[in-house]
């Protein structure tokens, strides 16, 4: 209810901005008012309304003792016997600043009774005389009763203080106030009567004596000398200014009881204002008001307060008291309607004419002539007769026997001239009789009325923003909260930098161990590559063929350089820095640049270039330079490349007249770089590398023999033109033919048996080590048995073209793909039109299942027919495909609504309370948008950090997962969900926290009394107006500190649990996770405080709290046992076998999973693996591969050496079982098992339970499983190639159907290994069973088609609705198998349930 200042105000507004508000606040009420239009806005009294002396001896016991001496019943006292104590720290006075110097702070204030008594010197004094007026009578009473205590003579002289105080007051002081009014005869105690003070009074009736109030107060002494009085700039001034003496600290004019003495005096010989409708200045412009605007109007501030109070108006209250109306303002005063009719006119402009509007304060001061008007003069005496009325302990009551009759009377004889007389050293004549009047010939008359012109000018107001020095704190505090996952984050990257350096460390040492160390061959020296990277550590060596070797220190060949077949031999030597640095130019490779250790090697390696041999003529040519001049003339690898890759690119653009935009447009190019890649010519090593091959493949030399018609040793622009038009476009004939001339090495037009044998190992070479020696010659006999070759000691094209008859669909598409290819070629097929792979391997079921596929014919395995599908717009086809994502996330949808539905109604709650319900508690109207911000997410935050704990709760979900609850809650995504709440939560509490900064923010701006207001239980209105600084909230108080490390350690989880930093310190991530203990801690203490409402988060945290504490108390009781490993066994690929005991009791399903620690490595850190052991066997078994330092420290522990030092397998602890989704294989009729690397291990119990289960007969609901197999080779996972095996053995019903798909081998349709696929498919119909794995499965190239794998189950399968598809690999893999059953799930068809799990 801030008061607008008319612009121009010569006082408040000189700049005439007309933007000054004064600053109003509300006074304090009842907190249960207010709440309805029946239940009006209650104010309360800080004090008691009775007159029962709390203005002298405070309004509390603990007020009063404060101020007690505890000795001869007297108040203590302070440097002088007749002064108060000066104020410390912490006493309660108001201590509000003073705005002539801008002092604040208790420090220097007198401890009175009355906390405003310093307000002005003025009233400072009357409470020092009656401070002094209690010590006489304490002194009388003790030199009466010398027997008496100390509390008796207190209390003796207390009552007897303020029964004289109720006298002067009542019946001295207030009939010279109300004049023509008369008090009744006291009528003794009435209980019925409402001693309380009425609102009429205390903001308007009583305030009428402020127009008595004159500028300035005389000093004067005994002797009626008056004294000058002691400005603030040393001048000197007839009075005491009173605008310049508010709440002053220090006092020149008045340092002692003397100076009091003084003040007292001339205040009894000063003549008051009269009481009319004027207001001096002093109090009407230059009020006391708050630091952040120093001055203020108090006639304007008593208005307001009537508005605030809600106050009837002045004719509503006339009418209440019963006096006659008043239907015109010249009515109200007409005396003054006489002598000033232009100020009735005024007030009657402001108030449009109308009396009726005119406010009670207004109409009081119009009212006023000499005194109090009817309606002034009613209230008071009303008042105050209340007062004595309604008062059980008032002197006069001789019911309460406090007094007797005697004493009554002697209390009724006291004056306050003899107070005055008792106070202080005077004599009776220097102050007239009757104290508060002053007639002719009475002693020491004023010589003048004080005026304002005649005493020093009032200070100017000031303003002060709180704010000020703070805000480049305040940013830098907040800039500092926000770089707490910055900081979090480089921690992060400092523990994973350490846990890669280490795990290198431990990988290297692994590798030096499994590898014997050979001595270097040849010079030692470094090769340098290029600017970008490190030199790296060779040795070189010239063999008698004339070639230069380069090998790793650790022995395997790098390059080779042939120098035998070049004429000039061009070596450039560095010149400076030591001069160790050598170039080797290479005509048609790129060059090779040596660093030597000195000058010496680098000569001696110069020397060993030369030729030997005799007749060998090769000009060398050697030239010396700046070692920079040398590394600017190398043609480093990475510049070969792009001149090989250029090459390339313009090779296939003739060939399949691709865009030269598409193929490198080198037009704008440089004619040296053009002719580099027009002359350039591929070594066998490039050639090789273009094809993703081996160099020493005999694929790469037929074919590099056969392109390189002048047998030179390289392959031309136009060599390797004419290969790849026979490959990109020719017919199955020209191919075949064209394979057939590769190994067709006399050209005679025929093969002998090993020449064909050499070109069918030559293509199984290719599958880069997926088929063993012994398999290559199975393979090689089985198509030689096939093809009826047995016999025959030479074969023909005819003969080689007859063999690939069934398979003439692969040589049509097959073509030749080199790296860059796949982006230019427009002409392959897509994999989905390519692959099928339901069908076994016959060519017949193939040849009719394409047909299914075209439609041409139906599944012969169903009777029932195909739908034909039903053409719908696009509209509704995107109503349909809306329609099938709700039905099949409908359980995920339902459990996201009801969380985040309970979610938004808090947080609305708490908004809608907050923005329009907490209008009595001030916070919205001081800090909306950060109350209502912080409250809200605060709301949020309450519900979903307690009940983020329900998704981890792994033996609960686990336990529910075999109950009716699986329904309706998906289970399978309870961490997902967990991630979600997480993510929910973190970003509302960085919404949460910058509510509060701006909380805080207002909060150091505002008043003193506002805080008070808004949080009564932490801040005192003390008056001293300056809040406390924006540090204080930060970091003194508890929500504060807990706030700022709660920021602080939740920034560490969530930059730990990051999918980055927890594969890389899985450690790390689980330390940090430990912190949420420490986080529901600190969350709880954060809404202790209850600086804004009643903490609610417990509430919310007890129920899943419990839930939580019994699951881990579940897995603590498990923990701590002991698992005796009963077997292990180190496979290939890094995978460690562990078979150990199985825990009495531990009941589990196949596809359910574990976590295990191991003793020796740390019990503190447990890692989850999925069981490969079926429920029906007796022992658990795992299999972990060891692709991180735990894994791999665990695999240490279990190699020979180990082991012999430890003596015994190494103990495990072991929590579990823990449900999963893959556990629900047998709730479909089709389950399709897709597993990626070491994510088989889920499906090889799944695998084993499922043979298990048919061949006891039991009762299943699955029918068939499809388990697809993703592997780079297959003997990454030869430990699953048995379990399949002895599944294809017991499967005698046929229910598995497997396929592996090797992916380190080329797609099907790659030239490469289109004879893989035939020699693959003859060695299977021969020997039933795959060449590659040795299992009856079917084996392809390259990775999963899973639409078109989808699509035909739903052929195959059409009386079935759902289909289980259950995925575990990297996250590529499962991502795949999600989008195809997402495709798929579009369609009216089968619905394809999609179960995952990463690693």
């Amino acid at each position: 209810m801030n008061i607008p200042i008319p612009k121009g105000d010569p006082v408040f507004d000189p700049l005439g901005s007309g933007k000054v508000l004064l600053p109003f606040q509300r006074g304090p009420w009842d907190k249960e008012s207010s709440q309805s239009p029946n239940n009006p806005r209650t104010q309360v009294n800080l004090v008691t309304a009775w007159m029962d002396g709390s203005s002298i001896y405070g309004p509390s016991s603990s007020w009063s003792d404060t101020m007690r001496s505890f000795s001869g019943g007297r108040l203590a006292s302070g440097s002088e016997w007749n002064m108060p104590k000066v104020s410390g720290e912490r006493y309660l006075v108001w201590s509000a600043p003073d705005p002539a110097t801008g002092d604040s702070g208790p420090q220097g204030l007198y401890e009175l009774g009355n906390a405003w008594a310093n307000e002005n010197m003025f009233t400072a004094a009357e409470g020092i005389i009656w401070f002094r007026y209690h010590n006489h009578v304490a002194s009388g009473l003790h030199v009466e009763h010398p027997d008496w205590s100390d509390e008796k003579l207190f209390q003796n002289a207390r009552k007897t203080v303020v029964a004289t105080f109720q006298n002067i007051a009542l019946y001295e002081w207030l009939p010279l106030r109300l004049r023509n009014e008369t008090l009744p005869p006291y009528p003794g105690y009435q209980k019925f009567v409402d001693p309380g003070i009425s609102p009429e009074f205390a903001v308007a009736a009583i305030r009428l004596a402020i127009s008595a109030v004159p500028p300035g107060i005389y000093m004067r002494n005994r002797t009626c000398h008056f004294r000058d009085i002691i400005n603030i700039d040393g001048s000197l001034s007839p009075a005491l200014r009173l605008c310049n003496s508010f709440w002053k600290r220090k006092r020149p004019n008045v340092k002692s009881g003397r100076d009091i003495d003084d003040l007292i005096r001339g205040m009894a010989s000063q003549i008051a204002e009269r009481e009319d409708n004027v207001v001096v200045d002093d109090l009407r412009d230059y009020m006391y008001g708050p630091l952040r605007f120093s001055r203020s109007d108090l006639v304007a501030m008593t208005i307001q307060r009537g508005r605030d109070f809600g106050l009837p108006t002045y004719a509503e209250v006339r009418e209440a008291l019963d006096l006659p109306p008043v239907k015109a303002f010249e009515e109200i005063n007409p005396e003054l309607t006489r002598t000033n009719p232009q100020l009735l006119r005024d007030v009657a402009e402001l108030y449009q004419g109308d009396v009726s509007k005119l406010e009670l304060f207004p109409g009081g001061l119009l009212e006023a002539l000499h005194g109090p008007g009817r309606v002034f003069a009613a209230i008071i005496l009303d008042q105050f007769e209340r007062i004595r009325n309604g008062d059980r302990f008032w002197f006069e009551n001789r019911q309460n026997g406090l007094f007797t009759e005697s004493e009554i009377k002697a209390i009724r004889n006291v004056t306050f001239h003899d107070v005055l007389m008792a106070t202080f050293s005077t004599e009776a004549t220097d102050v007239q009789k009757h104290a508060f009047l002053w007639k002719d010939g009475d002693p020491c008359p004023q010589h003048a009325q004080v005026i304002a012109t005649v005493l020093h000018p009032c200070t100017k107001a000031t303003t002060l923003n709180y704010f000020d020095g703070s805000k480049a704190g305040f940013g830098v505090v907040i800039c500092v909260l926000f770089l707490f996952p910055v900081v979090s984050f480089l921690v992060a990257c400092m523990v994973a930098y350490f846990r890669k350096s280490k795990f290198k460390k431990f990988q290297k040492r692994r590798k030096a161990e499994d590898r014997a160390e050979e001595p270097a061959v040849g010079t030692l020296a470094c090769e340098w590559l290029s600017h970008k990277k490190e030199p790296q550590p060779v040795s070189v060596d010239v063999n008698e063929n004339r070639r230069v070797q380069v090998f790793d220190r650790a022995g395997p060949p790098l390059r080779s350089l042939n120098l035998e077949n070049q004429t000039c031999l061009n070596i450039l030597l560095s010149n400076d820095r030591k001069r160790k640095a050598l170039l080797i130019k290479a005509p048609k490779e790129y060059d090779l640049v040596l660093f030597f250790e000195d000058e010496n090697k680098r000569a001696a390696f110069v020397k060993r270039l030369q030729p030997e041999a005799p007749g060998i003529e090769q000009e060398i040519r050697v030239k010396e330079l700046s070692e920079k001049e040398l590394l600017k003339e190398a043609l480093t690898r990475e510049q070969r490349a792009q001149i090989v890759e250029t090459f390339i690119r313009h090779a296939f653009s003739q060939v399949l007249e691709i865009e030269k935009r598409d193929a490198g447009d080198m037009s704008a190019a440089s004619c040296k770089k053009t002719r580099q890649v027009l002359q350039c010519e591929l070594t066998a090593t490039e050639f090789a590398d273009s094809l993703g091959l081996k160099p020493d493949s005999l694929f790469v030399d037929s074919m590099f023999t056969l392109a390189d018609k002048d047998g030179n040793g390289y392959l031309s622009f136009g060599e390797f033109l004419d290969v790849m038009v026979i490959f990109m476009k020719g017919s199955p004939e020209e191919k075949s033919k064209l394979m057939f001339s590769m190994h067709d090495i006399s050209g005679n037009g025929f093969l002998s048996k090993d020449e064909f044998s050499r070109m069918l190992r030559s293509f199984m070479e290719i599958s880069n080590g997926a088929l063993s020696k012994s398999q290559a010659e199975d393979g090689i006999l089985a198509m030689l048995n096939a093809a009826g070759f047995d016999n025959k000691e030479i074969i023909t094209w005819e003969d080689f073209h007859f063999l690939l008859r069934d398979h003439e669909k692969e040589l049509q598409f097959a073509q030749l793909n080199v790296k860059g290819m796949e982006k230019q070629g427009k002409r392959r097929l897509g994999r989905d039109q390519r692959v099928s792979f339901i069908c076994p391997a016959n060519s017949e079921t193939r040849r009719s299942y394409f047909l299914i596929r075209q439609g041409l014919l139906s599944p012969k395995v169903y009777v029932k027919p195909k739908r034909e599908p039903y053409q719908r717009s696009p509209v509704q086809q995107k109503i349909q495909h809306f329609k099938r994502f709700i039905e099949n996330y409908r359980r995920h949808i339902v459990c996201f609504v009801v969380v985040y539905g309970i979610m938004a109604g808090v947080i609305i709650e708490r908004c809608y309370y907050y923005s329009l319900q907490a209008d009595a508690t001030g916070l919205p109207e001081t800090s909306m948008v950060g109350i209502v911000v912080s409250r809200g997410s605060a709301a949020a935050i309450s519900l979903l950090f307690p009940y983020m704990l329900l998704t981890v709760c792994r033996n609960l979900i686990t336990l529910c997962r075999e109950t009716f609850l699986n329904r309706y809650i998906p289970f399978d995504a309870a961490i997902d969900f967990h991630r979600l709440m997480a993510v929910t939560a973190i970003i509302l509490t960085v919404i949460h926290s910058l509510g509060h900064v701006v909380n805080i923010y207002i909060f150091s701006i505002s008043d003193l009394n506002i805080l008070s207001c808004l949080f009564p239980k932490v801040f005192a209105n003390n008056g001293s107006e300056l809040p406390q600084k924006w540090t204080w909230w930060f970091f003194q108080t508890v929500p504060g500190m807990t706030g700022i490390l709660l920021l602080f350690v939740l920034a560490f989880m969530y930059v730990f649990a990051s999918h980055y930093f927890r594969r890389i310190s899985f450690r790390g991530f689980w330390l940090t996770h430990y912190l949420y203990v420490l986080v529901y801690i600190l969350t709880v203490v954060h809404g202790s405080f209850a600086l804004l409402q009643q903490p609610r988060f417990y509430i919310y945290l007890i129920p899943p709290a419990l839930l939580f504490l019994l699951d881990k108390l579940i897995s603590l009781s498990r923990k701590k046992v002991e698992i005796p490993v009963v077997g292990a066994e180190l496979l290939p690929s890094g995978v460690t076998h562990l078979e150990f005991k199985r825990p009495q009791g531990f009941v589990y399903r196949s596809g359910q999973w574990v976590r295990i620690a191991c003793l020796v490595l740390g019990t503190d850190e447990y890692h989850p693996f999925t069981l490969t052991s079926a429920p029906h066997e007796e022992t658990l078994s795992l299999h972990i591969r060891a692709v991180g330092p735990w894994t791999s420290h665990l695999r240490e522990l279990y190699t020979e050496d180990k082991l012999l030092e430890l003596g015994m397998y190494p103990k495990l602890y072991l929590d579990g079982p823990f449900g999963e989704g893959h556990q629900e294989w047998t709730d479909f009729e089709v389950s399709v098992l897709v597993g990626g690397g070491i994510g088989v291990t889920p499906f090889a119990s799944i695998l084993k339970d499922l043979v298990f289960k048919s061949s006891v007969k039991s009762k299943i609901q699955c029918k068939k499983v499809y388990f697809i197999w993703v592997t780079r080779t297959q003997r990454q996972f030869e430990w699953l190639s048995e379990i399949i095996r002895e599944v294809e053995e017991l499967d005698t019903l046929e229910l598995v159907s497997v396929h592996t798909y090797i992916t380190q081998v080329a797609e099907k349709f790659d030239l490469r290994t289109t004879m893989l696929y035939v020699c693959e498919r003859h060695f299977q119909k021969v020997w039933n069973r795959s060449l590659f794995t040795g299992l009856r499965s079917v084996t392809h190239f390259g990775r999963p088609p899973f639409v078109s794998f989808f699509s035909s189950l739903q052929d195959v399968h059409p009386e079935v609705r759902k289909i289980g598809v259950f995925s575990c690999g990297p996250p590529g893999l499962t991502k795949n198998v999600e989008k195809a059953c997402q495709q798929m799930n579009k369609r009216d068809q089968a619905h394809f349930m999609h179960h995952y799990e990463n690693f």
